[in-house]
């Protein structure tokens, strides 16, 4: 463990210019983390009830305190997905160095195991300056804090280099270098089926809107019911994201013309999980994102139609509430979109080799840079649509509940708005795309 730490080191020290942009990105979504899991620990240091001069109230009592925790915990999830995405660009980018290791003697396993210390030392970077940022913040917000504080930012500072190693292991369990210089990723040869998921989430989406939140015990079964939601549609959208993607591609590789459509069609039918993948925190957050949009509405809705006096606190309160847990979901679909946006840029290097023999065939750049947005636009589509439902039962499951008669309707927006946000996340990969279809190349084939 030793000589691979060395020699990561090195490789991360002798990155050229092409590669800094992994390391700046890994070294931003470590901050990041660092920075939710410091504040989680300095939320978790206030002890009792006490009156803290931000969040309007928020975080006076335990009970909300545990609650904002929990959040920060969870944010920190699409976070390290979003780690696990730069550290698969980054094994397919460097793929002449792992090939020289290889080489060198190193096994496959040696090679994953120093691609992935290459992320936790950027990783670490990261850590280490939001930190420096953090500590002096808290001190002048906070002249006397309890040791354990200390003790718990040294420990977030430390955990989150090793979790993003530790991601980036699993997250190149399948990639494979020769001593030849080629880097590919290993799949099952039987591809997975939608199953039951779909099946037992539309079965339980049906069985909650008719039955209706009176019959299924009302506030006391809410949060499993919405728990339960949440799971299996986001489940089934990624499960019908790559089915979708199977299909369409099977589909429109036999009847299309379309040069764009018919490179899509191949692309999605050799690989369809490979987008599904991909999209999973983004079909997650979509579900979240429409249900808490719906419950937002009723919600606010009923406050402001009460008198005030008979509210237990202040309306900026609830208002806060409610704003912070917005910013949350807006901050897990940025992730969501970046780690998109990473994930294509992916596909890409890995697949240089082949377009610039497109492009050296006389296919327009044009025409791979429609097929590059096809390969995302077609499987999310269908994908969203569940998403989308799965969100809107939990809006409709709230207003119920809360005896609201109309039908809030802006979260049929948020859909689509996701999915017009990951097509632009997409797009941001076309300079790349110009870049890989250099005719150089083709020297390296």
């Amino acid at each position: 463990m030793r000589t691979d730490l060395g020699l990561a080191l090195l490789l991360t020290r002798g990155s050229d210019r092409r590669e800094w942009w992994r390391v700046t990105l890994t070294a931003a979504g470590a901050a990041l983390s660092t920075g939710l899991g410091l504040t989680a620990a300095v939320v978790l240091s206030i002890r009792g009830d006490r009156r803290v001069p931000v969040a309007d109230g928020l975080l006076d009592h335990p009970a909300e305190r545990s609650g904002v925790v929990l959040a920060l915990v969870l944010l920190v999830v699409p976070v390290l997905g979003f780690l696990g995405q730069c550290a698969r660009v980054g094994a397919v980018h460097r793929d002449r160095r792992l090939a020289a290791l290889r080489l060198a003697g190193a096994a496959p396993g040696q090679v994953r195991r120093i691609a992935a210390l290459e992320t936790g030392l950027a990783c670490l970077i990261g850590s280490v300056l939001a930190t420096a940022a953090a500590v002096p913040y808290v001190w002048h917000r906070w002249p006397d804090p309890p040791a354990l504080l200390w003790v718990a930012c040294t420990s977030v500072a430390v955990a989150v280099p090793v979790l993003g190693a530790l991601v980036s292991t699993f997250a190149l369990r399948h990639v494979v270098a020769s001593p030849l210089g080629h880097v590919r990723r290993t799949r099952p040869a039987a591809g997975r089926r939608p199953g039951l998921v779909v099946v037992t989430a539309l079965v339980i989406l049906l069985t909650g809107l008719a039955l209706g939140p009176s019959r299924l015990g009302g506030y006391e079964t809410t949060q499993g019911f919405v728990l339960i939601v949440v799971i299996l549609t986001g489940l089934g959208a990624v499960r019908a994201a790559g089915a979708a993607a199977r299909l369409i591609g099977r589909v429109l590789a036999e009847r299309t013309e379309n040069p764009a459509t018919l490179i899509a069609a191949e692309r999605l039918r050799d690989d369809p999980w490979a987008g599904a993948r991909t999209h999973a925190a983004v079909l997650l957050v979509t579900v979240v994102g429409t249900g808490f949009v719906g419950v937002r509405e009723v919600l606010l809705a009923d406050l402001t139609g009460r008198d005030p006096e008979m509210l237990a606190a202040d309306l900026s309160f609830y208002t806060t509430g409610v704003d912070l847990s917005g910013a949350a979901i807006l901050i897990a679909l940025a992730l969501a979109l970046s780690g998109l946006a990473v994930g294509t840029a992916e596909s890409l290097a890995t697949r240089r080799r082949g377009l610039a023999a497109q492009v050296a065939a006389g296919v327009p750049q044009s025409v791979l840079g429609r097929a590059l947005l096809l390969e995302t636009a077609l499987p999310l589509a269908p994908a969203v649509a569940v998403a989308g439902a799965g969100g809107l039962v939990v809006g409709l499951w709230y207003g119920q509940l809360a005896g609201h008669g109309t039908v809030p309707l802006l979260p049929l927006v948020v859909p689509p708005a996701v999915y017009a946000a990951c097509l632009l996340a997409a797009a941001t990969s076309l300079p790349l795309l110009r870049r890989s279809m250099r005719p150089a190349e083709l020297r390296r084939l």
